[in-house]
This record gives C-alpha cells, sequence and structure tokens, in this order.
C-alpha cells in the first residue's frame, strides 16, 4: 500500500515530488555556478601563478616552458630593479599617479556634483556629451591631446611636453569618475540639503562638510580607478616624454628587450615589482571599494 501510494504521487504531481525534483534542480544548477566559477578562477589566476613563477625561473627555464623554477632565484629582482632604472621609473610613477588622483578627487568631484545637484542650462545634454567620450578609443585622442599639450606648452611658463603637465592634467577629469560619482551624489536625500540651507551653507560647504563624508565609499574607488589608470599607463608617457626624466615605471620593462630576444625572467620580476603597489593599494581599500561600486548606480 505504501508503494502503491507513493508511485500515485509521483504520477499525480503531487507536492512533495514537485519539491523533491526543484530541489534537485536547484542543487544541480548550484554545482554548475561553483564549477563556472571555479574554471574561471582557474583561467583569472593561471597568467598571475605563471609571472611569478617565471619571475623565480633562469632565463632558460622561463623560455623553456617550465612551470616551477628548479631554484628560486631570488636575485631577479635585483637585477630587474637595477637593469630597469627602477629606482627612477618608481619615483616618477608615484609623482605622476599622486598629481593625476590629487585632481581627479577635485575636478571629478565638483563636476560631478554640479550634474546631480545644481540646475544650469543644458545640464543633462552636457551630461550625455560627456557621456559619449566613453565610447572613444583612447588611440583616437592622442593626437588632439598631443596638439593641445604642444601649444600650451609654448604659450604657458613651463613646457608641458617631457615635463609633469603632458602626464597628468589630461586625465585629470575621467569621464567615468564623473559619472560614478555623480550616479552617487544623485542618491543623497533632498532633505540633508534643505538642512543645509537653513543653516546658511551654501553648495560648497555642503559638499565639503555633508556630501563627502558620505560618499567616502565612492571617493575610494575614484581613488583606485584612478591609481591604476595612472600607474599602469605607457602609451601617452612614451609619446609626450623623449627622455627618462619623467617617464613612468612601466617603461623599465621596456629595457628587457633587446636585438637578441627578451629577458622573460627579469622582465616578469619586474612585472611582479610594477603590480605590487596597486595589489596593497586594492587590498587596503578593498571593502571600500566593493560598497562604492555596490551602491552607485541605484538612482539616477
Amino acid at each position: 500500500m505504501a508503494s502503491a501510494k507513493k508511485a500515485a504521487d509521483v504520477f499525480s504531481g503531487s507536492p512533495v515530488s514537485v519539491v523533491g525534483s526543484r530541489s534537485r534542480y536547484v542543487d544541480v544548477w548550484i554545482w554548475f555556478s561553483y564549477f563556472v566559477l571555479v574554471v574561471g578562477i582557474i583561467v583569472a589566476v593561471t597568467p598571475f601563478f605563471w609571472m611569478i613563477s617565471a619571475s623565480l625561473m633562469t632565463l632558460g627555464e622561463a623560455t623553456g616552458r617550465a612551470i616551477l623554477p628548479a631554484t628560486a632565484q631570488w636575485d631577479n629582482y635585483q637585477q630587474a630593479w637595477v637593469i630597469g632604472k627602477f629606482s627612477e621609473y618608481f619615483f616618477n610613477s608615484v609623482q605622476i599617479t599622486a598629481i593625476t588622483i590629487a585632481g581627479q578627487v577635485v575636478f571629478c568631484t565638483l563636476a560631478a556634483y554640479a550634474f546631480a545637484s545644481m540646475g544650469f542650462p543644458a545640464k543633462n545634454f552636457l551630461f550625455a556629451l560627456l557621456l559619449t567620450t566613453l565610447m572613444l578609443p583612447e588611440a583616437v585622442t592622442w593626437v588632439p591631446n598631443f596638439i593641445t599639450v604642444t601649444w600650451l606648452g609654448r604659450i604657458g611658463p613651463i613646457p608641458w611636453v617631457n615635463n609633469w603637465p603632458a602626464l597628468t592634467i589630461p586625465f585629470m577629469a575621467s569621464a567615468f569618475n564623473i559619472f560614478l560619482l555623480r550616479q552617487f551624489f544623485s542618491q543623497m536625500p533632498p532633505d540633508l540639503w534643505d538642512s543645509a540651507q537653513i543653516d546658511g551653507a551654501g553648495h560648497l560647504r555642503y559638499l565639503l562638510q555633508i556630501v563627502l563624508p558620505i560618499s567616502r565609499a565612492a571617493l575610494v574607488t575614484v581613488i583606485i580607478f584612478g591609481f591604476v589608470g595612472a600607474w599602469n599607463s605607457l602609451a601617452w608617457p612614451m609619446l609626450v616624454t623623449n627622455s627618462d626624466e619623467w617617464r613612468p615605471i612601466s617603461a623599465g620593462l621596456q629595457h628587457f628587450l633587446d636585438e637578441a630576444g627578451s629577458y622573460v625572467h627579469w622582465q616578469m620580476a619586474g612585472a611582479v615589482i610594477t603590480i605590487l603597489p596597486i595589489l596593497v593599494l586594492y587590498l587596503v581599500a578593498q571593502k571600500q571599494f566593493t560598497e562604492g561600486i555596490a551602491t552607485s548606480g541605484l538612482k539616477g
């Protein structure tokens, strides 16, 4: 009787059978999702694993497709630092990145606040025009930007080419960072602005004392994006510099290439040195970065 009842439940589509089949479907989907995630992690981590492994190999092992070094060559990092002139390039990148980030925080914050909380003619049109610049490939802007910085260097008090202005000022107003901050500022309750006006605060005081402290996560996100962009830049710095005086750390990796071939082990050691500051910054600000991405753009 019991077996007949179970069979009847299955064929009749009883709640017990439906729930059981749905549970099995959910379990299969979860395991499939885990499998896809694990495969994605392996694909993403493998290049970094090989980079670190190759940085500890000899040249023969690095070019011979070895997976792990027979003996870790820790002096590769010292050789990469000296041959790549990283002591000079590293300091240049620190200066370029610091100036660029400072400019982005100031100008992107002011522009984003204006788009989010102030009214002025053609605001929506200008914001849409700003967003269209995100669709332009970076290489398209090199020639007009180079002409602009060359002309400004001729009429200004200091030259821009082969100097810090050409490496920093063109990137102080990032369209993506303005968009990110604008979306975050748009979520501010209007009551905060009304209360600030009652206390006699204007837009600048309201921005500095109320909006920015609340927007710390978004600002940290802007700083991380600005840091990564400025630290990893290579094509534009090579275009506007003609000496090592202001070239960034990414230019040092070219010293491991010559007519005889590539010194892969030193090049990978230099790459590890180059990405370490980015990893440290992300690990320190990971919580704020995740929060800034998750809470931006929830309301237009």
